[in-house]
């Protein structure tokens, strides 16, 4: 931390720069054009890469500010965001106040290099700048944990993530896990997955799925979400302990999920769809057989028409069955069963309906009794 100021000449011109270009390479975008153009940049003048890199330096010291140093200036700066017309033109809040010793030391030696009309850390953290808060607002945005996970055909996958949570995927899931300082963040792509949530108030829970959010503290839940699948391309949720809160979303990130006024809550016994648009229905009582009967390999339908019955067994494995007649992909199938058990359906299937199975070239198709 004992890196010399930066040249005062045009130190807000190059202070904006080496933001911009330290944002852009935290993004997931970065590929090798961008990392030619940065070294471009480093290059065409020495004091480039100086500045780049005491910002790097100071940068890092950040992580190492013990916890209620961070709290502090996080309280200051939330206070100095709603203020900031007034305070632009005011002296630096102090930030140390109530800190302990050790820490309010580390924040005062750190103030004293960087308040000068370089590139230091207070213009990005103690500072109530427009340029602060996008450096304060862009540290928050960084992950501190990011996991994808899948699941294959057929395969049911338990997943334990580091604040203890633990998910269960179902076949066919493919899901992000991004964990934030201020939050825990799930895209779910497809699939369906139970989620037993570590209680975190100040980490809220969160689980995007297509144009459906949920947000927990800390519950035990499941989400499907099968885009793909005709009859059942929206999203479900159902609450097995606690509760959550289900909004129709935009794709806005998880922050913003908790400032839409119109959600719905549910409580432990409860479910809710929403449809492919991400239109809530009206809330529902949870299944007989629970909030996701596949963790028991059971899936059940109730008045299910047939080809969308067949295309969930699909999702589990290769049933070897087909339909071509619109009217028999029509008819209605009721009853649970085990989705790898494709023999047992073969067997069922003329029994329930009026159908029979016909031997045809890669299989057997399901055909209407005549």
């Amino acid at each position: 931390m004992n890196a010399p100021p930066l040249p005062p000449d045009n130190a807000a011109g190059l202070r904006q720069q080496v933001l911009d270009w330290f944002v852009r390479r935290q993004r997931a975008g970065w590929d090798a054009a961008d990392e030619q153009a940065f070294q471009q940049w480093l290059q065409a003048d020495a004091t480039n890469g100086s500045a780049y890199a005491q910002w790097e330096q100071h940068w890092s010291a950040i992580d190492a500010l013990p916890a209620d140093a961070i709290a502090q200036l996080r309280r200051n700066l939330a206070h100095d965001k709603a203020q900031l017309s007034a305070a632009e033109q005011a002296p630096v809040r102090p930030a140390t106040a109530g800190m302990a010793p050790a820490a309010a030391t580390a924040i005062a030696g750190l103030r004293r290099r960087w308040l000068l009309p370089s590139l230091g850390m207070a213009a990005a953290v103690v500072m109530t700048s427009g340029t602060g808060l996008l450096a304060w607002q862009h540290w928050q945005a960084q992950p501190v944990f990011k996991q994808a996970y899948a699941s294959q055909r057929g395969q049911q996958l338990e997943v334990q993530l580091p604040d203890g949570s633990q998910l269960r995927l179902d076949t066919a899931t493919r899901l992000e896990v991004t964990y934030y300082r201020d939050r825990r963040e799930v895209l779910l792509h497809e699939g369906q997955a139970v989620f037993s949530v570590q209680a975190g108030p100040q980490r809220p829970f969160h689980v995007l799925s297509g144009p459906v959010g949920i947000t927990v503290v800390g519950t035990r839940f499941s989400v499907r979400y099968t885009p793909g699948l005709a009859g059942s391309d929206g999203v479900r949720v159902a609450v097995e302990e606690g509760k959550v809160r289900v909004i129709r979303r935009d794709g806005a990130p998880g922050p913003a999920l908790a400032q839409i006024a119109d959600a719905q809550t549910l409580v432990a016994g409860q479910q809710i769809t929403a449809d492919a648009q991400g239109s809530l229905r009206p809330i529902q009582p949870v299944a007989a057989e629970g909030i996701a009967a596949w963790r028991e390999h059971r899936i059940s339908f109730v008045n299910t028409p047939l080809a969308q019955a067949l295309a969930e067994f699909e999702r589990y494995g290769n049933t070897g069955l087909t339909i071509n007649d619109p009217a028999v992909a029509a008819l209605r199938l009721s009853g649970t069963f085990d989705p790898s058990d494709t023999q047992t359906l073969r067997k069922i299937l003329p029994h329930a309906l009026p159908v029979r199975l016909q031997q045809v070239a890669g299989g057997l198709e399901i055909r209407a009794v005549r």
